[in-house]
């Protein structure tokens, strides 16, 4: 997400800063390890580009990400699968400095047009409280776009995450193509925005408790683990080193992306027949 989007950010409970999250901090180059999991740039009716967000091909038309990456103003999304970076197309001038923005026919690239683009839909619960408690998105594709060699992401089952513990041995695989490094406004000239897919391996700090009471997950986010930030938000967070989306970059509570990440489950039956609901 833009700073711009940060900034309309809530409270969590307990006072502590839920800020939408967003790139993959102190990781890895991810390659062709997850080449379903692509890049997205929500817009306006009009084609307007308003922020990016990373998400996951469920199937050949369902892409999963989070909520607050598909509200309003959000009527179109493009989505590219480039291990990256993706680069600004050249002819590409945005309205605020004088340009046309996507209104350019000679524009072909980032950030007006994608691999696929697609519909956004916002968890219906989202807008009735705080975004972190209901935040889910799903884009339906145009048009087919099947993953290389027919893998996707796929959900966990009901509950599937109430049993696991809060130890270094609970690793997850975040993925995503946010910030590398953040900082604070002051500094923000220093901060690291490739747009490139990248890969951390974060521990479960807290579950079912605290902060994240039942519908999301607190992980570690340093430099031995690595962790996501601004930029990830939507982007998958694989259980161990499986397929299995066991939760959404959902927020951070710092704007430096430092210290743990917020991950939204997706292992809730509210969320899994909402979803489960476009795949049928």
């Amino acid at each position: 997400m833009t700073r711009i989007a940060i900034a309309f950010a809530a409270l969590l409970a307990a006072a502590v800063m839920a800020l939408p999250a967003a790139a993959i901090t102190d990781g890895e180059l991810d390659g062709n390890g997850h080449p379903y999991v692509g890049l997205m740039v929500a817009q306006t009716a009009e084609g307007a580009p308003l922020w990016r967000c990373s998400g996951t091909l469920l199937s050949a038309t369902v892409y999963l990400t989070v909520g607050h990456c598909t509200e309003a103003p959000a009527a179109h999304i493009e989505i590219f699968f480039s291990a990256g970076p993706v680069t600004t197309d050249p002819h590409y001038t945005s309205i605020a400095a004088g340009g046309t923005g996507c209104g350019n026919v000679a524009v072909t690239g980032y950030p007006c047009h994608g691999d696929v683009g697609g519909t956004p839909n916002t968890h219906p619960d989202f807008y009735d409280g705080p975004f972190y408690l209901h935040d889910a998105g799903v884009v339906v594709l145009d048009e087919a776009h099947p993953a290389p060699g027919g893998v996707y992401g796929v959900l966990p089952a009901e509950d599937a995450l109430d049993s696991l513990k809060p130890r270094r041995s609970t690793t997850f695989t975040a993925v995503g193509y946010g910030l590398q490094k953040s900082f604070p406004d002051a500094a923000g000239w220093k901060d690291e925005a490739q747009r490139t897919r990248m890969l951390a391996r974060p521990h479960l700090i807290q579950i079912n408790r605290g902060i994240v009471g039942d519908f999301s997950l607190l992980l570690s986010n340093n430099a031995n683990t690595g962790g996501t930030c601004f930029g990830d938000s939507g982007g998958p967070n694989f259980l161990g080193s499986s397929n299995v989306v066991a939760g959404i970059t959902s927020f951070a509570v710092n704007y430096t992306c430092g210290g743990t990440g917020g991950v939204f489950r997706t292992d809730r039956a509210n969320v899994l027949d909402w979803v489960n609901s476009f795949l049928d």
